[in-house]
């Protein structure tokens, strides 16, 4: 088995939307840095670059990181389909559910890479502004990026150390749900816009106030709200977890 996620995690990472994500993330940090307006458009003069780092993630996670995970979780099953080189894999020995493991343990650990990847974009991008003790807040933190006071080198990496550790929480489930739609539609493009819809259908759910705590997408700003952890991280292990299964399910059943 560990064989065989290695294998899959080297193929993934050998996919073109996960090449280009990775060069995404790390410079998107670089752009916030170098921005002119982000006094007019945010009421922000950066005081230290840990606030680069922060505004990359905050940045990252309204679309792009979200995005990206989807694209490549889709692309993990979809490009098998389409290259062909699905079928001679399950003509070895080899059981469906095994090989649709490694590549979910793949997929998993890829919002984790690509966090990191943004973040030592950020840390690199925001030398020029110092990273060390500040007057202000990462952003994360109590109150904002006004801060309350003097913030250390070592409480602003921890805060966006957490930060970061939530967020690539928030994106497991959308991976999941990715591979489990990939299972279904055996598509790139399909599977990607499935996911996506299927976010959008669970915001138009807050309507619903009953269901409002237990919905996927109430918690996909956890790494804003720490407070909420014991709660969110359950239900996000729930519905990674869930989506999996359902995955594993339909792929076993799938004809190919």
């Amino acid at each position: 088995m560990l064989r065989l996620f290695v294998f899959e995690l080297y193929k993934l990472f050998r996919l073109r939307s996960v090449g280009l994500g990775l060069l995404f993330a790390f410079l998107l940090p670089f752009l916030w840095a170098l921005a002119p307006g982000l006094k007019e458009v945010y009421g922000l003069v950066l005081a230290s670059g840990w606030q680069v780092v922060s505004l990359s993630l905050l940045a990252g996670m309204e679309f792009l990181f979200p995005f990206l995970v989807v694209m490549a979780a889709s692309e993990s099953l979809g490009s098998e389909v389409a290259q062909g080189t699905l079928k001679s894999l399950l003509l070895r020995p080899l059981s469906r559910t095994h090989l649709l493991l490694a590549k979910l343990l793949a997929v998993l650990l890829y919002p984790f890479v690509l966090l990191g990847v943004s973040f030592l974009g950020g840390l690199l991008a925001g030398l020029p502004h110092g990273l060390g003790a500040f007057y202000g807040g990462t952003g994360l933190g109590e109150g904002g990026f006004a801060g309350v006071g003097l913030l250390s080198p070592e409480m602003a990496l921890a805060e966006l150390l957490k930060a970061h550790l939530l967020a690539g929480a928030v994106l497991l489930p959308l991976a999941s749900l990715a591979l489990l739609y990939g299972s279904v539609f055996l598509s790139t493009t399909a599977s990607a816009l499935a996911a996506v819809a299927t976010l959008l259908l669970m915001r138009l759910l807050v309507a619903f106030p009953a269901l409002t705590p237990f919905l996927l997408t109430t918690y996909l700003d956890l790494h804003l709200r720490p407070q909420a952890a014991g709660l969110g991280l359950a239900l996000l292990l729930i519905y990674t977890l869930g989506f999996a299964l359902l995955a594993v399910l339909v792929f076993e059943r799938k004809d190919l």
